[in-house]
């Protein structure tokens, strides 16, 4: 455990660090285009330079490792000079298209040039042109233009992915990002690059000029995609959430996150949410506040188990809901209700269980684990398929549905299945016209809007906290409880004192 001096502050690294860590450690700022703590060092961007006492020569920060007693700094003139002239000539073919690169207010050049550059360029040459607008693939495109060639995407296809779809071709200022032949980038963490360019070279085509950043929020959260449970920051303003990003994660995806879970924006916004509760009597819908719909829910549910039993209510759940719910609504069930009618709605059996060894699961829900603990605690064991039997015997059906419809290929086929009881109640997120064979459904909180515990294929407990609202009058499957049980009186108050 070594002990340096950095910018005149003493620091003990891990044995085998390099100076670029020390500066990390001490939360220090430095120069760096081409270091990434998630890939290998390249050392092609000359940015981090720094003077080490005792040494002639200005050394680079991220390939070298500290020593016993080194004294290093990027403050002095000798280094600032360097960090200037080096920055010139990144930018010596550098595009001044700034205003229309998905990248501006986000960028390390022009942080960069704020912090240490500042000169006056001296380049009387034409810049040398590049292709622009390259397809590299069905999710990234590439402004040749713009790349620096710090090499981060190269060595993400070939370090983490292993695919290799990228490399550089060619020589000197004629040098190039590029696929090789008929090899698309096309894997299924392509987005990466894009995060970790530290230019607007390469963009997502999903977010590629929907919003600028500098009108964007961010919160963090987790991704409920799959069951590894990455950590990510979802980017939104007024009119909706627009992309999403890996959160550093020691302990489960580490810097990257898949393609796939970038898509789970999609299904919170509004133009696909269910807004207010729907009743379906006889044929005639109507809608209704979702307050007002659990109120008569909860009394044709007491009714039904006073009328015909226990046995003659069931509930389905996904696995995409929080442990706090699980807890909540099957604790409802059991002991208010006395019903054991419990089952959880497996999604693609097929290829639940895969993984590909990286992050991507088979198992597209969030919490498929806290699902089956929340179970087995409440002693009830039941799966869809032991439902099909028993659908003749139910009087009332409660579907805490899937919140990301798309992973559920069966919904169709499985909605129609449970229209076959006299009454359904549809507890979901989003629209769906297979719903609409449902008596009730009822908007409920996307994992956006509301606090929470998903655990992970390894069993990691991660806490999620909410960040955005997109439907004002959704419920969680915890408030819907409150509302559901005996002193429903009260338990309107207590939500309307929350509100």
């Amino acid at each position: 455990m070594p002990k340096c001096t950095i910018n005149g502050k003493e620091v003990e690294v891990r044995d085998g660090a390099t100076i670029m860590e020390a500066f990390h450690q001490l939360k220090e700022e430095i120069a760096y285009y081409c270091w990434h703590p998630g890939l290998s060092v390249a050392g092609v961007c000359r940015m981090c330079m720094v003077e080490v006492e005792g040494q002639p020569k200005l050394q680079i920060a991220c390939n070298t490792p500290v020593v016993e007693g080194m004294k290093v700094s990027n403050q002095t003139d000798k280094v600032k000079e360097s960090v200037k002239w080096t920055l010139d000539f990144h930018l010596i073919n550098h595009p001044l298209d700034c205003p229309i690169c998905d990248q501006a207010g986000e960028c390390g050049l022009q942080e960069f040039y704020m912090a240490y550059g500042k000169y006056d360029p001296e380049m009387a040459q034409p810049k040398v042109k590049k292709h622009k607008a390259v397809d590299l693939g069905p999710t990234v495109v590439l402004d040749t233009e713009r790349c620096i060639l710090c090499s981060r995407c190269v060595r993400f296809t070939d370090e983490v992915t292993k695919t290799s779809e990228l490399g550089i071709f060619n020589r000197g200022d004629h040098s190039e990002i590029g696929t090789f032949e008929n090899k698309p980038l096309d894997n299924k963490y392509s987005v990466n690059v894009v995060d970790i360019c530290p230019v607007g070279a390469l963009t997502s085509r999903d977010f590629r000029f929907k919003q600028r950043v500098w009108y964007l929020k961010d919160f963090q959260t987790l991704c409920n995609g799959c069951a590894t449970g990455c950590s990510v920051k979802i980017s939104y303003n007024q009119t909706g959430l627009f992309r999403v990003k890996p959160v550093y994660n020691e302990k489960v995806n580490g810097h990257w996150m898949c393609d796939e879970g970038r898509d789970i924006y999609k299904y919170v916004n509004l133009e696909v949410r269910l807004k207010h509760a729907r009743s379906n009597s006889g044929g005639k819908v109507s809608e209704v506040a979702p307050r007002t719909a659990v109120q008569q829910i909860g009394e044709q549910l007491k009714a039904t188990v006073a009328k015909h039993g226990p046995d003659s209510v069931g509930l389905v759940l996904t696995a995409q809901y929080s442990n706090e719910e699980y807890e909540a609504l099957i604790s409802y069930f059991t002991k208010d209700l006395k019903s054991k009618k419990i089952y959880f709605w497996k999604n693609n059996p097929e290829t639940f269980d895969e993984f590909d060894g990286l992050l991507l699961r088979g198992d597209k829900n969030p919490n498929t684990k806290g699902l089956l603990q929340a179970m087995q605690n409440a002693g009830v064991k039941g799966e869809l398929k032991d439902l099909e039997g028993q659908l003749s015997s139910l009087k009332m059906l409660v579907v805490a549905g899937p919140e990301n419809q798309a992973v559920f290929p069966d919904l169709a086929v499985q909605a129609t299945k449970f229209a076959k009881v006299p009454s359904l109640v549809w507890l979901t997120p989003g629209r769906n016209p297979n719903y609409d064979l449902a008596q009730w459904q009822v908007p409920v909180k996307s994992y956006t809007e509301k606090n929470g515990t998903f655990v992970n294929a390894n069993g990691l407990a991660q806490r999620f906290r909410k960040g955005v609202t997109i439907v004002p009058d959704a419920l969680s499957l915890e408030e819907i409880v409150e509302m559901l049980s005996v002193n429903r009186v009260a338990a309107q108050q207590q939500m309307e004192a929350r509100v």
